[in-house]
């Protein structure tokens, strides 16, 4: 479970993320819908401790997730597919997330076949497209086998099958009684995607 209360983030005079409150229960899908710009990406980023917010408070699983002793098999998140060292293979960075998170190398395995990287597992990822990157950020997500799952825009450059893959891997991590919060733009693929749906726009919930 995610719980916001009266969360704000400001970056000078400008505030981003104005007073929200929230709960994202597990066992369905929250999907997080507003226009860019709207305070998504931030008010995820302050979930998982990667920006600290200038009032409120925000916890997952009734704790701030910054004092988890066990973060990967905690939260999996994916918030910028692209933040992966471009010589390295997709195999070497899930085998190196998984040795810093104390995770059983045959699960890298697993998440290179379930998200459909098993054949570029040795390509380096300065040669992904935007959809393989997309899968690998999710690839990592999964690593730890989390709880709870964020996921920001995740459909960003996936192909009409990549797409249905992800509602389909979303609704599974529900039906197994996890925690799923996806952010997107896209009324039409929130309506396909989510159980619950958490709208945003300026930074404020509507």
């Amino acid at each position: 479970m995610i719980q916001a209360h009266e969360l704000t983030k400001k970056y000078g005079a400008k505030t981003v993320v104005d007073n929200v409150s929230f709960t994202v229960q597990p066992g369905m899908v929250t999907g997080f819908l507003g226009p860019n710009g709207a305070g998504k990406s931030t008010t995820m980023r302050m979930i998982v401790g990667l920006a600290k917010p200038t009032g409120g408070q925000v916890t997952v699983n009734g704790k701030k997730f910054a004092s988890s002793k066990h973060p990967l098999t905690e939260v999996g998140a994916l918030l910028e597919a692209k933040s992966v060292h471009k010589s390295l293979s997709a195999r070497s960075h899930l085998r190196a997330m998984a040795a810093t998170g104390g995770i059983p190398a045959s699960r890298v395995d697993e998440v290179l076949e379930l998200t459909g990287l098993s054949q570029l597992n040795r390509k380096k990822v300065g040669g992904f497209s935007l959809g393989m990157g997309q899968r690998l950020g999710i690839a990592s997500a999964l690593l730890g086998d989390p709880q709870v799952l964020i996921l920001d825009e995740p459909v960003n450059g996936l192909d009409p099958e990549g797409v249905a893959w992800v509602r389909n891997l979303a609704r599974q991590q529900a039906a197994e009684g996890k925690t799923v919060f996806i952010s997107s733009h896209l009324m039409s693929e929130m309506a396909q995607t989510a159980d619950h749906l958490i709208v945003i726009g300026r930074g404020r919930i509507l």
